[in-house]
C-alpha cells in the first residue's frame, strides 16, 4: 500500500485523483485486515460478527449471559447497526439493563419487509407474559425481580374456563412457564426450580403499543381461547427445545 500511495502523491499528480486512490487503498487494507478466511469480504471483526449473529438469532443478546459478545457490540455498535440497517432491522440497546435486541424498522418513507417474524402465542402464554411484565415494572426499583412460579400461576387462575379441569389447567400453566423460560427466554431460573428472575428485556420487547393491541385481542378471544400474534425475534421457537405439550398449547 505504501508504494502505491507514494506514487499517487508524486509531484504533478492530480490532487483529487491522488486522494481517491489513497482512500481506496485504505479501504482495501481495512477489508483485508478484517478478513477471517480467504475470500472473506466482511468488514466486521470476529467478535462483532458473533454479536451480530446472536442478535439476528434472537430473541436478544444479554450482557450478563454473554459478556464477551456484549463488549463486542458496544465496541463496534456503529458497524453492527450498519449491517442491521441493510436487513431493515433496528438495534435497540439498553446499557443499564445490559441487553440488546433487534426489531423491524418502522418508517413512513417506504414499505419495508418484515424481517422479524411473528410468534404465535396461546392465550395463556400471552396472559403469563403480561403478568410477568407487570411484576417486572412493579419491582424494578428494587433491583433484580425474582418471582415464584406459584405466585404467577395464582394470578392466571381467573382464566380457567369451565371446560378445563384443574389438572388440565395446571398442565397448560406449566407449558406456558416453560415457554417463557426456554423459548422466549424472558425468565431465568433463580435458585430453586420454582423461582425465576424476570429479564429486564421484557420491558422493551413488549411495548405499550403492543400491550394495547393484546388487550383488544384479549377481549375478542377471551371466551373461546385461541392465539395472539406478537412481534418478537422468535428464532428460539424453531430450535427443537420444545416441551412435549407445546404443540397442543399453541393451538388451544
Amino acid at each position: 500500500m505504501t508504494d502505491t500511495t507514494d506514487e499517487a502523491l508524486e509531484p504533478g499528480a492530480d490532487a483529487a485523483s491522488a486522494m481517491a486512490h489513497y482512500v481506496s487503498a485504505l479501504h482495501s487494507s481495512a477489508l483485508h485486515s478484517s478478513a477471517l478466511w480467504p475470500g472473506d469480504t466482511g468488514v466486521l471483526g470476529e467478535q462483532p460478527r458473533r454479536a451480530l449473529l446472536e442478535l439476528i438469532k434472537g430473541p436478544y443478546l444479554s450482557g450478563v449471559k454473554a459478556p464477551a459478545l456484549w463488549s463486542a457490540l458496544l465496541a463496534d455498535e456503529a458497524g453492527i447497526r450498519s449491517r442491521l440497517d441493510e436487513l431493515f432491522l433496528e438495534l435497540v440497546v439498553d446499557r443499564v439493563g445490559e441487553f440488546a435486541f433487534v426489531r423491524n424498522v418502522s418508517t413512513t418513507e417506504l414499505k419495508v419487509p418484515s424481517a422479524v417474524r411473528s410468534a404465535a402465542l396461546s392465550f395463556l402464554d400471552t396472559a403469563m407474559l403480561l403478568v410477568l411484565r407487570q411484576m417486572l415494572l412493579a419491582g424494578e426499583g428494587e433491583g433484580r425481580v425474582i418471582v415464584g412460579r406459584d405466585d404467577v400461576f395464582e394470578q392466571l387462575r381467573v382464566y380457567r374456563t369451565a371446560d378445563r379441569d384443574e389438572s388440565d389447567f395446571a398442565k397448560r400453566l406449566n407449558s406456558s412457564w416453560l415457554n417463557m423460560k426456554n423459548k422466549l427466554r424472558v425468565i431465568h431460573q433463580a435458585g430453586a426450580e420454582d423461582r425465576a428472575e424476570i429479564s429486564p428485556v421484557l420491558r422493551l420487547i413488549v411495548d405499550a403499543e403492543q400491550i394495547q393491541a393484546i388487550g383488544a385481542e384479549y377481549k375478542r378471544i377471551a371466551a373461546a381461547g385461541g392465539v395472539v400474534q406478537i412481534d418478537i425475534a422468535d428464532d428460539e421457537l424453531d430450535r427443537g427445545d420444545t416441551d412435549p405439550d407445546d404443540s397442543e398449547e399453541q393451538t388451544a
